[in-house]
C-alpha cells in the first residue's frame, strides 16, 4: 500500500453533468419568468386597472352586535308605541271623565230644580189644605151637632183635598156599622177612614193599628180637620176616627150607633196623625 493511501482527498467531488443541466435549466426558466412578467407589465402600463374587493365574511361576534342593535331599536320603537298608547288613552279618559262630570252636574241641576219644585207645590199644597180646613171648621161651628144632620154643612169639594174626605165620611152617616165590613152601605171603623183617604189619593193600610202610625204625629192640642185620631197606643190602636172640627170626630163607632159625629170630650182619643 502507498504510504499517502490513509490521507483524505480535499479535491471536491465533481458534479454529474446531469446535475449540473437541471440547475441551469431551472435557473434559466425563472429568468424566463422574470422576463415574461416585466414585459407584460410594461404592455400593460397605460391601461386602467380594475381591482374587486370581496367583502370580508361576517363573524360571529359582529352578527351577535348586529342582532342586538336591532333588538335594542324594536324595544325602542315598541317603547315609543306603548306610550303613544298610554297618552292616547289618558287623553280619551280625560275626556270621558269631562263628560260625565258635566252629565253629573246637569243630572244635579235637575234634580235640584224638580226638588224646589215639588217643595214649592207641596208648600201651596199645605197652605191650601190649612185654607181648607180653617173653612171646614168654620163651617162646622156654625152649624154645629151630632148625627146626619150635620151630613149638609159642607159642599163636596175639589179632588185630592181635605174636604173630599170629610164629605166622603158625611156621606157616609146613618150606615151600619158591621165588623169587617168595607162597604157601600156598611163599614168598620177602619174600613171607613181607608175608604174615606183614598178619595183623596191616599192609600191607607186595612187595619186601625198600622193607620195609627200612617202618618206624622201630632199633638191632641193641635189636631186640624181631617186629621186621624187613634184610641189606644200608636201602633196597638183598637179604634180610629177622622177629626172634622168644633171638637168633633166622625166614625164608624160600633153596630148601637153605626156610622156618627161625636165630640171628643165624651170620648177622648189617645193620639192623632195628619197625613194630608
Amino acid at each position: 500500500m502507498s504510504h499517502t493511501a490513509h490521507i483524505p482527498s480535499h479535491r471536491k467531488p465533481r458534479r454529474s453533468a446531469s446535475k449540473m443541466a437541471l440547475r441551469a435549466g431551472v435557473a434559466g426558466g425563472v429568468l424566463s419568468t422574470l422576463a415574461v412578467a416585466a414585459a407584460a407589465g410594461t404592455a400593460n402600463a397605460a391601461e386602467p386597472v380594475t381591482e374587486t374587493i370581496e367583502m370580508p365574511t361576517l363573524t360571529a361576534d359582529l352578527s351577535t352586535q348586529i342582532a342586538q342593535s336591532a333588538e335594542a331599536t324594536q324595544q325602542t320603537a315598541d317603547s315609543y308605541e306603548l306610550r303613544a298608547e298610554q297618552e292616547a288613552a289618558a287623553v280619551k279618559a280625560a275626556k270621558q271623565a269631562k263628560a260625565d262630570q258635566a252629565a253629573a252636574e246637569k243630572k244635579a241641576e235637575a234634580k235640584a230644580k224638580a226638588e224646589a219644585a215639588a217643595k214649592k207645590k207641596a208648600e201651596e199644597e199645605r197652605a191650601s189644605r190649612a185654607a181648607e180646613r180653617t173653612t171646614l171648621s168654620a163651617s162646622a161651628d156654625s152649624g154645629s151637632g151630632s148625627g146626619s144632620s150635620a151630613s149638609a154643612d159642607v159642599a163636596a169639594p175639589a179632588s185630592g183635598s181635605v174636604g173630599t174626605v170629610i164629605s166622603f165620611l158625611k156621606a157616609q152617616l146613618g150606615d151600619a156599622y158591621v165588623m169587617g165590613a168595607s162597604g157601600p152601605n156598611a163599614w168598620d171603623c177602619s174600613s171607613l177612614v181607608q175608604a174615606a183617604f183614598k178619595q183623596a189619593g191616599v192609600d191607607l193600610p186595612r187595619v186601625s193599628q198600622d193607620q195609627s202610625v200612617s202618618g206624622t204625629p201630632v199633638s191632641l192640642s193641635n189636631v186640624q180637620v181631617g186629621d186621624i185620631l187613634y184610641w189606644g197606643g200608636a201602633g196597638s190602636a183598637y179604634h180610629v176616627g177622622v177629626y172634622i172640627g168644633n171638637g168633633q170626630y166622625l166614625d164608624a163607632a160600633n153596630p148601637s150607633k153605626g156610622v156618627v159625629i161625636q165630640d171628643l170630650s165624651g170620648y177622648p182619643a189617645d193620639g192623632a196623625v195628619r197625613v194630608l
